[in-house]
């Protein structure tokens, strides 16, 4: 059997002035979607980043969006049942490991203690973080678990 190497001619399909994301832009915009859709803001500068969190009152929740089928494919999900809960965070953001490479670094800096984590959620109040969910914590579990999880957080903190 003789096997050859085809070239591919993989184009960047993402925003103007945005820096390249090892992904192709098509194939994270349902990704994307999927949060902005149930009312999370994209964050895809450190500017962004620094705006939204930085001093704010009041709760945040970051969700760390990643391409990752095991831990994200559940992650998204688990947002989306936790934020029809009574009890929410103020505001909704969500940064993308592997696309938004600035902007999610910059939120990294805010979870103080915490190494980076993909996909990850953290909840902030005043712009300090308060509680996080890693990676870790997601990985192997169904979508209605993590957003009890979430539940429970938001109504500790939010």
């Amino acid at each position: 059997m003789r096997t050859e190497r085809r070239e591919l001619h993989i184009t960047y399909a993402g925003a103007a002035n945005q820096p390249r994301g090892m992904y192709d832009e098509r194939l994270v915009t349902p990704m994307r979607r999927e949060l902005t859709d149930i009312g999370f803001v994209e964050l895809r500068t450190a500017d962004e980043v620094d705006a939204a969190l930085r001093d704010q009152p009041g709760t945040a929740l970051v969700l760390v969006n990643s391409v990752c089928g095991c831990s994200a494919r559940m992650a998204r999900p688990a947002a989306r049942l936790a934020v029809t809960h009574q009890v929410t965070p103020d505001r909704l953001y969500t940064v993308f490991a592997g696309q938004d490479m600035d902007a999610t670094e910059q939120a990294r800096g805010y979870f103080t203690g915490y190494p980076p984590s993909s996909p990850a959620f953290a909840l902030l109040r005043d712009g300090k973080l308060v509680w996080m969910l890693e990676r870790r914590q997601i990985e192997g579990r169904p979508a209605d678990e993590i957003a009890r999880d979430l539940v429970a957080a938001f109504e500790r903190h939010a």
